[in-house]
């Protein structure tokens, strides 16, 4: 029997297949779609467009709405659309700025101060009304347009391949972010909250959807008011259905009981456990992006066979192959890495899971260490004959990218624990809850990690690469039976582990209430080289209250960053 959690992964997987092969399909009728007006050079030209006239939305049974994928887009031409969001501290509000470019000649534009909050999107972009059959309004609502969000080409004669990001990031940390759409390009402006679906019951309905009339100033988009056709149909177990757009069926993925992500949607072991506000395998809120939610990957949860905590699902890249031979060295003036940590986030009390003991009180927490570059981590694993060790080696690179240099980093081992499986890196980072005046270890933990780039922390530093190979769809964690692996943490992202188990989590049972910090260190053994060592420490004060069995946490805001 197909669980809940593979239903909505279903839901979402439809949405995005159907929404992408629409807007390919429909490109040369779509308005717009042709040949742009001419306008300013290096501005671009943006329009609202509903890719299809109608859409049709199943209604899962149990659940308690739909999600209101419309299959409207933004449409790009003229001119690419450029934005660059960033601050310059936690201390510092968030500025985006426009990016026009003519030919060689590059001007940028700060937009109004205020109007963009986060690295989400553009806040409050899309209007959409819904009425019902009888002509009155049953819902309302406004969402926020991240221009890297599924974009497709609007003709053949448009760049073959979009050079921005595929996603904006949600991080409540990051720093710097890109966004952008190709001239002759489309993003999807729909934003979908899987954690809040829309109660409409089965039937006919009429969307209307607009662009806030702050941003049509602002890019001098028309006025345009789309409207698509809803039908909202009731489905029953997953096994069929599926969002369809313009009357095309997506596919969609089966699970069965012998699939590791598919025990992990299902919760299998997790039975009697309250875990916390969220779960204790359930990735950070809003630290997928959209774009991943909708291809249906959010119900691989937590860290298990074939990927990493929270989502990464994906086949291993592929270390060198043979131990590197000959004397270990790395040349002076080769670039490396510079590894950072963030304050933690996502704090919670919870009883821990897999292998908890009962009444015991949990403080569990996400934690990020990213590369600020100008280089990339590379580390490979080879593994010593019939042992579950492998020695790692962190590999250097010239400016064009050939092989300059490795040294010996430490190990990697073999986690045999249901839920993970797979090789870790053992040198990475460690964490510790320090007394109130900072000068007490309290508690201590040391998790190994299976490198992934899952967020983008930074992509405004130099050398960040805007589509890193070893993604959130790219792991590298390998098998028991692999002889070696590689492990990568590309320019300007960074991976964030959610420490919801024992052994991850403190233990706060017996630790009287009061002020604490988390603290998050990267490269704690100075095995890593790196370009600098003096940013590698960061920490979160937290307040422990209640009592146990029943403990509470307050986590004041992190300067201008209220994420809890």
């Amino acid at each position: 029997m197909t669980s809940q959690p593979d239903r909505k992964a279903l839901t979402r997987a439809a949405f995005a297949a159907a929404a992408v092969l629409t807007v390919v399909t429909v490109a040369g009728a779509a308005p717009g779609a042709g040949a742009a007006p001419a306008s300013p050079a290096g501005t671009p030209k943006l329009k609202l467009i509903a890719a299809s006239k109608a859409v049709t939305l199943d209604r899962w049974e149990g659940e308690p709405g739909v999600y209101l994928d419309l299959g409207t887009y933004v449409t790009v031409d003229g001119a690419p659309l450029e934005l660059n969001v960033t601050r310059k501290s936690y201390k510092d509000p968030v500025v985006a700025r426009q990016i026009l470019r003519n030919g060689t000649h590059t001007t940028t534009r700060t937009l109004p101060a205020g109007l963009v909050k986060d690295f989400s999107g553009l806040p409050g972009f899309l209007e959409v009304s819904v009425k019902n059959a009888a002509g009155q309004e049953v819902t309302r609502s406004k969402g926020t347009f991240c221009p890297n969000n599924a974009s497709g080409r609007l003709r053949p004669d448009a760049p073959a391949t979009s050079h921005y990001p595929e996603s904006c990031s949600t991080n409540p940390f990051t720093l710097g972010s890109v966004w952008g759409v190709e001239k002759g390009w489309a993003a999807n402006s729909s934003t979908v909250d899987y954690d809040k679906p829309v109660d409409l019951p089965v039937g006919e309905y009429t969307a209307t959807v607009s662009v806030a009339k702050k941003y049509r100033d602002l890019f001098g988009i028309p006025n345009d008011h789309p409207t698509v056709k809803v039908t909202v149909r009731q489905t029953g177990d997953g096994t069929t259905g599926g969002s369809t757009s313009g009357g095309g069926t997506a596919g969609q993925r089966s699970t069965s009981p012998s699939d590791p992500h598919a025990q992990h949607a299902t919760g299998t072991g997790h039975t009697g456990h309250h875990f916390g506000p969220r779960g204790a395998d359930a990735p950070t809120p809003g630290a997928l992006p959209h774009a991943l939610e909708a291809r249906g990957l959010a119900h691989h949860l937590g860290d298990g066979l074939g990927h990493t905590d929270g989502s990464r699902v994906a086949p291993a890249l592929r270390a060198d192959g043979r131990r590197p031979t000959g004397r270990a060295g790395v040349p002076a003036n080769v670039p490396k890495p510079d590894l950072r940590s963030l304050p933690a986030w996502d704090i919670a009390v919870t009883d821990g899971e897999d292998g908890d003991v009962p009444g015991k009180d949990y403080l569990a927490f996400s934690a990020n260490v990213w590369n600020a570059g100008p280089a990339p981590l590379v580390v490979d694993g080879f593994r010593k004959p019939g042992a579950d060790l492998m020695d790692a080696y962190q590999y250097f690179y010239d400016a064009h990218g050939k092989q300059v240099g490795y040294a010996p980093t430490g190990t990697m081992e073999w986690d045999p624990r249901i839920g993970h499986e797979h090789w870790h890196f053992t040198d990475f980072a460690s964490y510790r809850l320090l007394s109130a005046d900072r000068t007490r270890q309290v508690r201590s933990g040391k998790e190994a990690f299976c490198l992934a780039n899952t967020d983008a922390i930074d992509y405004t530093v130099r050398n960040a690469n805007w589509h890193p190979y070893n993604t959130d769809l790219s792991t590298a964690c390998g098998q028991q039976n692999s002889i070696s692996v590689r492990e990568v943490l590309d320019v300007g992202s960074g991976d964030t582990y959610t420490q919801y188990r024992p052994g991850q989590s403190f233990d706060i049972s017996d630790l009287p209430n009061g002020t604490y910090y988390i603290e998050v260190k990267a490269n704690p053994a100075h095995r890593l080289q790196e370009t600098d060592l003096k940013n590698n420490v960061s920490l979160r004060k937290v307040v422990l209250g209640g009592t146990p069995g029943a403990r509470t946490v307050q986590v004041p805001p992190y300067d201008l960053v209220n994420a809890p």
